[in-house]
């Protein structure tokens, strides 16, 4: 085994420490969520993450612009037709009691990243199909882990989902690991996700949206 400094020791041990208390939370559990963003997002691998995004005239573009959903009127969108990207979003937020998050300032490229994925993170539930049952969370977060290069926290979250199955339920496992290959395919047929304005798509059919980024849904788990 490679030997490791101790800064670095520290580092591995708080990584670790953060995906065994996210296993013992319930899902969703935020606070614990939230330590291992805390602990992952380190700057080496935000710099990665950030030079593989940028190598798509998209994403480039991005983080030159920094675009941003703004502010968003759900009861407004929910009027549009139904068959819209925007009422497809404000349903789905309004049925499961969710509201936009909206970051606050944004003055460099890291965190515009964290501000994009976040106040997206929904909008990516949209247009790839994705609930927000256990299964299709596990979906999506490969579909994360497929776009966006060495994204550590989407791949702890997955780690989390299968120790969890190896602790708890491991009946679970065949399921999971259908919804992580599906994810994962799909996300490889797609074109990038990062960096669109998504609030000048409200109007647009969802399907069309779907279509114009190549995303095929998978058949139900």
């Amino acid at each position: 085994m490679q030997s490791v400094d101790s800064s670095e020791q520290i580092w591995q041990d708080s990584v670790i420490e953060a995906v065994t208390n996210l296993v013992r939370a319930a899902d969703g559990d935020f606070e614990y969520i939230g330590k291992l963003v805390n602990v992952v997002s380190d700057s080496s691998g935000l710099d990665k993450i950030i030079d593989f995004l940028s190598k798509t005239p998209q994403g480039k573009q991005a983080f030159q612009k920094r675009p941003r959903v703004g502010d968003v009127d759900l009861q407004k969108l929910y009027s549009l037709p139904a068959n819209t990207f925007g009422y497809a979003y404000a349903q789905h937020m309004l049925e499961n009691n969710l509201q936009p998050l909206q970051p606050g300032l944004v003055e460099n490229d890291y965190q515009f990243f964290s501000a994009h994925i976040t106040e997206t993170h929904d909008i990516w539930h949209i247009v790839t199909g994705c609930n927000t049952n256990i299964l299709d969370e596990i979906q999506l977060e490969a579909f994360y882990v497929s776009q966006l290069y060495a994204t550590r926290f989407w791949l702890a979250l997955l780690t989390k989902n299968l120790l969890k199955a190896v602790v708890y339920d491991i009946e679970l496992s065949t399921k999971y690991m259908d919804a992580i290959a599906q994810g994962w395919i799909m996300a490889k047929q797609a074109k990038p996700l990062f960096g669109i304005e998504w609030n000048l798509l409200w109007e647009s059919p969802l399907d069309d949206v779907r279509a114009s980024l190549n995303i095929i849904l998978p058949d139900i788990l």
